[in-house]
């Protein structure tokens, strides 16, 4: 006798070869408003440009150095986590395998070795109960954006240029964004001041203030210890929060880090976002915020905001993936939970690269170079980080970056995209931190033949 055909067997076979011309159909116009904003599309443009353009040298990627990276480390640090949980945590075999395996405490179970290490690298003592464990930073960034707005009044105030990630938080979350200036030694906080004076007299009201104080993406911008003091006592005097990011603080030029403003904060009005995609492999995905502001009114008694945030973050992701945060566990046991000690090796890598990213810009566009006209093309000379801005005496959009990638085999990033599309058509970020120093010799080669053809009214 024969057998019938399965359901999934006849569904195969009445499957049409393709959709017919009347199958349904979605229009943008009927999607949420940040499908199609620029913040959050420009990183799938630029990698589609590098994608085209594989062989380019490309100054545009942020993404760590990959010299140091081994695979055999993973099982190594996931040994040392388990050794950790049992001898120190005092947990059994089960209780291990469950930790590894299972669904996991939604706060995060590393809470406890990254209360060290900030305690260690930031002089920063901490509450390991107000540290949410978050898939990156960027999960972090959308939680507390959204604990934060509760209308269309509520603005969060950011120095600009901005990293598009936070931008691309708030489209997401639809909170407006009110500009600040940024210079050289940081967010200008008379324009802070000014700007939340206007705010409010717009009758809405500025929550916080997101704002990286060393070596900020994508300016390479730092702050002095005299503003960060400033800074920490304008939120106080004007009742906001502090969205203090700090991913890149440790790739310094050997010189004493200055505290964070987590660390100068008195009176808990900073929110502090941290990231183990820098400093210990980005495809871990683990980042973490610390929330330790008491928050009340719900009837329950003074509960942390990091309560809130995991309670947002339970209908997210759930909990932040077991396995990477083992292994990020392990990488801190390893290092005796001291970041400064772990990323002594790469620093050097980006002290050296920027040393000859700055050498290089001079040798071919400075004073001396010979190149016409003379003072075209300006930079900045950042002191650490892993990001230099270069000026153009030209447009540098994304038909430009197509154009030099395609013609001159070189990429790098327009500027416009950290302005929200407002600013920066002359500027491009170099991203400097996985070239090797012949590899950024060969890309300003081809950059500096790209703005000369560019001067001669190239494209």
């Amino acid at each position: 006798m024969n057998a019938s055909p399965t359901t999934l067997e006849a569904a195969r076979a009445t499957r049409p070869a393709a959709p017919s011309p009347a199958a349904f159909r979605l229009d943008t116009a009927d999607l949420h408003t940040s499908v199609t904003d620029a913040a959050l599309t420009s990183m799938t443009l630029l990698n589609d440009i590098a994608g085209r353009y594989p062989q380019a040298v490309s100054f545009a990627a942020g993404r760590p150095y990959e010299g140091f990276y081994d695979t055999g480390s993973l099982p190594r640090q996931l040994r040392a986590f388990e050794e950790y949980l049992g001898t120190e945590a005092g947990l059994g075999t089960a209780e291990i395998r469950r930790t590894f395996f299972q669904y996991g405490r939604t706060k995060g179970f590393v809470h406890e070795l990254i209360a060290r290490h900030l305690e260690l690298d930031e002089a920063l003592p901490v509450d390991p109960e107000s540290i949410v464990v978050t898939t990156g930073a960027q999960e972090a960034m959308v939680l507390v954006l959204r604990a934060l707005r509760r209308d269309d009044k509520d603005v969060v105030l950011a120095a600009v240029p901005a990293y598009v990630g936070f931008l691309g938080a708030t489209r997401l979350v639809d909170m407006a964004v009110q500009p600040v200036r940024e210079g050289p030694g940081g967010i200008d906080l008379d324009d802070l001041a000014e700007q939340i004076r206007r705010t409010r007299e717009r009758g809405l009201r500025p929550r916080a203030c997101y704002v990286v104080p060393d070596f900020a993406n994508p300016s390479g911008a730092s702050m002095s210890l005299e503003d960060r003091k400033r800074l920490v006592d304008l939120a106080e005097r004007e009742d906001i929060l502090l969205l203090e990011d700090n991913p890149y603080s440790f790739f310094h030029a050997g010189t004493p880090r200055l505290p964070t403003l987590k660390a100068l904060d008195r009176a808990r009005r900073v929110v502090y976002f941290g990231s183990f995609s820098k400093t210990a492999y980005a495809g871990a995905r683990i980042g973490y915020v610390v929330a330790d502001q008491p928050v009340t009114g719900d009837g329950s008694g003074a509960v942390l905001f990091a309560d809130q945030l995991a309670r947002l973050k339970s209908m997210l992701t759930l909990n932040t993936s077991t396995v990477a945060q083992a292994a990020i566990g392990g990488f801190l046991v390893e290092n005796g939970c001291s970041l400064e000690r772990a990323t002594r090796s790469v620093a050097a890598v980006y002290r050296r690269n920027l040393r000859a990213v700055l050498d290089g810009l001079e040798e071919r566009f400075g004073s001396r170079s010979g190149f016409r006209p003379q003072g075209a093309v300006s930079w900045n000379t950042p002191s650490g980080g892993m990001f230099v801005v270069v000026t153009l005496p030209f447009t540098a959009d994304d038909a430009a970056l197509e154009r030099s990638g395609g013609t001159f085999g070189v990429l790098w990033t327009p500027m416009h995209h950290f302005y929200g599309g407002t600013a920066g058509f002359r500027q491009i970020r170099l991203s400097f931190s996985v070239l090797s120093p012949e590899g950024i010799a060969e890309g300003l080669d081809r950059l500096q033949a790209f703005v000369a053809d560019g001067l001669r009214g190239g494209g």
